[in-house]
C-alpha cells in the first residue's frame, strides 16, 4: 500500500466486505474466468506499437497482442468519456442509454450538468456480482452525482470501490486537486508525489493491495481498472528521462511517456496476477474511452495518434471512436498472434462478458458477443453499429458493412464513406448512392430515442416534423 503522508489529500470511494485468505496453491481451479478490464483514456487508435506507432514505446502491450488477438475494428461506444463509460458499463447503445454526453440538461434545476446513470439500467459489475463475481473498480468513474455516492462505483455494484470524483461545487470546506477528489470511508488518503511518477502508478498500488489483502479466492474476480493516460490533464507526471533525448517539444515527450508509463503499469498488475497463479485463467482486455485527443496542446498528428483516420475525441469520424483493442486469454481458447477485422462495439462487452461467465445478459443490452470470434468460432454479426453524441453540436454516426454515415444536426446533412477504400473518410460518397444514404438516415432516426436530459435526441430530423 502506498505510503501515507500529509502531502495532497486524496479520498477514495472503497466498500470491501472483508481481508480474505492469501490462494491455496492446492485450490481445485473455478470454472469462471476472471476478468480484468484494462480502459485508458484518450488513446488514439495508433499509439500503440502493435497499432502501428513507431516512436512511443508499449512493449507489453504489444507482447499481450502477440500473445492474443488484436481487433482491428473496434469501435467505443461514444468520442467523449461520460457517454463511451456509460454504453460500456450498460451495454445500452448511445441513441438509448441514459449518458449521451460529458453534461445534460437537468429539468430540476434549469441548468447543465452532469447526468448518471439510471438505477434502472444494470451495469456490468452489478450483473456479474449476480453471476458470483467479486467485483473491483479503481479508477476514473465519471457517471454520478458527485454529492449522491448511490451513483458512485460503490452503489452501482463494485463492492470494492477506489474512485476518482468531481469534487462537488457546494462544498467550501475541502480542497480538491485538479477539480477532483476521492473518498474512503470519510477518511482521507494521501498521494505522495515522491513516491509515485503520476496517479496511474498510485491507483496500481491501491489495485496490487487490494488483490493482496482482500481477494476473495472462492470467487472469480472482475477488476476494472479505469485509467487515466494519456489524458492531458493527468496533473502529476513526474518521470524526467524518458524520452529526453528525443528533442521532442515537452508537451509531446510528457505524452509519449505517459503512455510507456501506462505500459510498465499494466505489466507490473498482470504480474501480480500471474505470481498469484490468477493470470492463466483470466480474460484481459485491453482498449480506450475514445480517440486521441488535442487538449492541452497537444498535436495528435506528432505521433500519428489517430493512424490516419479522420477525427479525434468529440468526433464521430473513425478518428474519435475507432479504439485499439487487445483480448488476451491463455486458458480460454484464444489462439495468440490472431488479428480480427470482426466489426464490434463498446455495447458488444456486456453480452461478451456474461456469455464468458456463463450467465444471462441483461435484456437492456444492444450488443452481441464477440466471445465466438475472440475462439475462433463463427461470429454473428451486427446489421450495423449506432453512435450518438451531444457534446460541441449534435452528432449521429451509422456503420453497416464496410459504409459509415456521419450526421452533424446543425449541417443538416449526412456525409456516407466506404470504408473498405476511405478508411480514413476522405472522400464523401453521399451523393452517388442516395439509397444508402436513405437506408442510414432511417437506422439513425429509429435508433436516437427521447430523453429530456437531452432535448434533441430523438429530433435529428425537424425539418420532415414541420
Amino acid at each position: 500500500m502506498p505510503a501515507i503522508k500529509h502531502l495532497i489529500p486524496l479520498a477514495l470511494a472503497v466498500v470491501t466486505s472483508g481481508v480474505f485468505a492469501l490462494p491455496s496453491q492446492t485450490r481445485e481451479p473455478r470454472k469462471q474466468p476472471n476478468i480484468l478490464f484494462l480502459l485508458a483514456d484518450d488513446m488514439g487508435y495508433g499509439e500503440l506499437g502493435s497499432f502501428g506507432q513507431r516512436s512511443i514505446k508499449t512493449p507489453y502491450l504489444d507482447k499481450l497482442a502477440r500473445d492474443g488477438v488484436r481487433l482491428t475494428d473496434f469501435y467505443i461506444g461514444s468520442s467523449v468519456c461520460s457517454p463511451s463509460r456509460a454504453v460500456l458499463l450498460t451495454g445500452i447503445h448511445a441513441g438509448q442509454v441514459s449518458i449521451r454526453g460529458n453534461k445534460g440538461y437537468l429539468p430540476e434545476h434549469d441548468s447543465s450538468g452532469r447526468v448518471s446513470l439510471k438505477k434502472s439500467e444494470i451495469t456490468l459489475a452489478e450483473m456479474l456480482a449476480g453471476g458470483g463475481y467479486q467485483t473491483a473498480f479503481f479508477g476514473k468513474w465519471h457517471l454520478g452525482n458527485s454529492a449522491d455516492r448511490s451513483t458512485w462505483a460503490e452503489g452501482r455494484g463494485f463492492e470494492y470501490a477506489m474512485q476518482e470524483q468531481w469534487a462537488n461545487k457546494t462544498d467550501t470546506v475541502n480542497t480538491f486537486v485538479d477539480g477532483m477528489h476521492y473518498t474512503h470511508d470519510g477518511k482521507e488518503i494521501f498521494y505522495d508525489k515522491d513516491e509515485h511518477d503520476c496517479l496511474d502508478t498510485f491507483r496500481t498500488d491501491l489495485a496490487i493491495d487490494f488483490l493482496k489483502n482482500h481477494r476473495d479466492e472462492e470467487r472469480p474476480l472482475f477488476l476494472f481498472m479505469s485509467y487515466r493516460t494519456p489524458h492531458s490533464h493527468e496533473p502529476f507526471i513526474r518521470e524526467k528521462m524518458l524520452y529526453a533525448n528525443e528533442g521532442w517539444p515537452d508537451i509531446e515527450r510528457q505524452h509519449a511517456a505517459r503512455i510507456t508509463m501506462l505500459d510498465r503499469e499494466i505489466k507490473r498488475l498482470l504480474d501480480r496476477l500471474d505470481n498469484l497463479g490468477e493470470l492463466e485463467n483470466t480474460l484481459v482486455i485491453f482498449t480506450s474511452d475514445n480517440g486521441s485527443t488535442i487538449e492541452g496542446s497537444h498535436d495528435y498528428n506528432f505521433f500519428n495518434s489517430s493512424a490516419g483516420m479522420r477525427g479525434f475525441k468529440r468526433h464521430l469520424h473513425e478518428g474519435g471512436i475507432r479504439v485499439p483493442c487487445i483480448a488476451y486469454w491463455p486458458n480460454g481458447g484464444v489462439t495468440g498472434g490472431r488479428v480480427s477485422n470482426h466489426i464490434c462495439t463498446g455495447y458488444d462487452v456486456m453480452p461478451t462478458l456474461a456469455e464468458i461467465a456463463g450467465i444471462d445478459a441483461p435484456a437492456q443490452t444492444t450488443g452481441i458477443s464477440f466471445l465466438p470470434e475472440l475462439v475462433g468460432k463463427k461470429q454473428p454479426e451486427h446489421e450495423f453499429i449506432y453512435f450518438e453524441l451531444h457534446e460541441l453540436g449534435i452528432k449521429q454516426a451509422v456503420r453497416a458493412g464496410k459504409w459509415k454515415a456521419v450526421r452533424f444536426k446543425e449541417a443538416g446533412r449526412t456525409e456516407l464513406y466506404n470504408l473498405e477504400k476511405d478508411r480514413n473518410e476522405i472522400i464523401d460518397v453521399s451523393y452517388a448512392n442516395p439509397k444508402v444514404v436513405k437506408k442510414m438516415e432511417a437506422i439513425m432516426k429509429k435508433e436516437s430515442l427521447p430523453t429530456p436530459n437531452y432535448p434533441s435526441a430523438g429530433n435529428f430530423f425537424p425539418e420532415e416534423d414541420s
